[in-house]
């Protein structure tokens, strides 16, 4: 579908209002063989990469994006051409088109909830890009959970990494008792330089709210701030919209580590940081240092800055073995007191991407790797730690209210 900008602008309009909102019931699966119907809600890098990561040839997804969504014009009109999709201004007209099985949403942190909770009520499955809610949203958190649970929507965490197979192979080892009880566990994520904030790109400098920039629809519930170029853009560099370290990249490996270790919710968190380099405009911090304190008796401390990019070695010790989680595979060596032996796994590549996974299951009703429950232990993790840092307290978890104390 090729169609210039004059076009876009007369018929988008007609686009939104094609499919009636009050459709609410769950999609029908394709038959057998034919492709799953994609909507992508958020156009952005991330969005149209995870879109182009379905839908690519030889990969054997059979899946096709058959409309999308985005409150940023030039972004639509450019989805809607790679795709040859359908195109909406409002995601309650996309989630409601009869020729979507399943929505992908790439959006900024804070309206990951809403779309979620808006496509899983119109009857779709869903692949939410992590974080699944930012992290002043602990309530909204446990509403999407409470939805799942009650349709039975396939919902995968867009935490990519869970697809590979060396945190199988982990999980699978700590499982069986290769180094007793786990005790203590150390992680980070360290970078030089603030790239992936600072670093994103603005399309339009001249751009403005209006027809073409839904301010109001970005700003979803945070607080009302005027038109910024940056804060639209570059929305990673603000409290507002995200979290910093701990939800846009430490996330990745907290999830990982949380699933091996088959933990739920932690008792305490306790975190600091701050920003000890990259300031200006930016208010995440920079540096950010967590410790997850487990009611089976674990501590998990997960370290990171921006400021410098000397890594720290994965380490899970044991009550009778160390597990090492190294470039190319596992080791675990036992203590000295303990006959067990030494083992190795090699690491391997991915046998099946993130998004595969999550295709399969929307056909098979299976349970995908990144699911609803690992994803609220996750993300109750990550808002215990923003909680602990904006407040300088520890957060408590109580497991009988499901509820964070400070």
């Amino acid at each position: 579908m090729r169609i210039n900008r004059k076009q876009f602008l007369k018929t988008a309009g007609l686009a939104a209002s094609a499919v009636p909102a009050s459709s609410s019931l769950r999609a029908q699966a394709p038959q057998t063989g034919a492709p799953l119907g994609l909507g992508l809600i958020g156009c952005g890098n991330r969005g149209s990469a995870l879109a182009q990561a379905a839908t690519k040839p030889g990969q054997d997804m059979n899946a096709r994006v058959v409309a999308v969504c985005d409150i940023y014009e030039p972004r639509l009109e450019r989805a809607a051409q790679r795709f040859s999709a359908r195109y909406y201004r409002r995601s309650a007209d996309l989630v409601n088109d009869p020729s979507v099985n399943a929505v992908i949403v790439g959006t900024p942190d804070r309206l990951h909830v809403y779309h979620a909770l808006e496509a899983i009520r119109a009857g779709k499955d869903v692949y939410c890009e992590k974080p699944i809610t930012h992290w002043q949203q602990f309530d909204k958190l446990k509403e999407l959970v409470a939805e799942v649970r009650r349709t039975k929507a396939v919902f995968q965490k867009g935490a990519q990494r869970l697809a590979d197979p060396v945190w199988r192979q982990a999980a699978e080892l700590i499982a069986r008792g290769d180094i007793g009880k786990p005790v203590h566990v150390q992680m980070g994520y360290f970078r030089l330089g603030d790239s992936g904030e600072r670093g994103m790109p603005i399309e339009d400098p001249n751009a403005r709210p209006g027809a073409s920039l839904d301010w109001e629809a970005f700003q979803g519930d945070a607080p009302r701030r005027p038109f910024s170029i940056t804060r639209f853009f570059q929305w990673r560099m603000y409290m507002d919209y995200s979290g910093g370290p701990i939800t846009d990249n430490n996330v990745h490996f907290i999830a990982l580590m949380i699933k091996a270790l088959g933990l739920k919710f932690p008792r305490k968190v306790a975190a600091l940081g701050g920003r000890y380099l990259f300031n200006g405009e930016r208010d995440v911090p920079d540096t950010f240092d967590t410790i997850f304190e487990y009611p089976q008796g674990l501590n998990f401390t997960f370290l990171g800055t921006y400021c410098n990019d000397t890594g720290l070695e994965t380490v899970v010790r044991g009550t009778e073995g160390t597990l090492r989680v190294e470039e190319m595979g596992l080791v675990a060596n036992p203590l000295r007191t303990s006959k067990k032996p030494r083992r190795e796994m090699v690491r391997q590549d991915m046998t099946a991407e993130h998004m595969r996974d999550f295709l399969r299951c929307v056909r098979t009703r299976e349970k995908p790797q990144g699911d609803i429950e690992l994803g609220y232990a996750v993300q109750t993790a990550l808002t215990m730690a923003m909680l602990s840092y904006t407040e300088s307290k520890i957060a408590r978890f109580d497991p009988d209210t499901e509820t964070i104390r400070l």
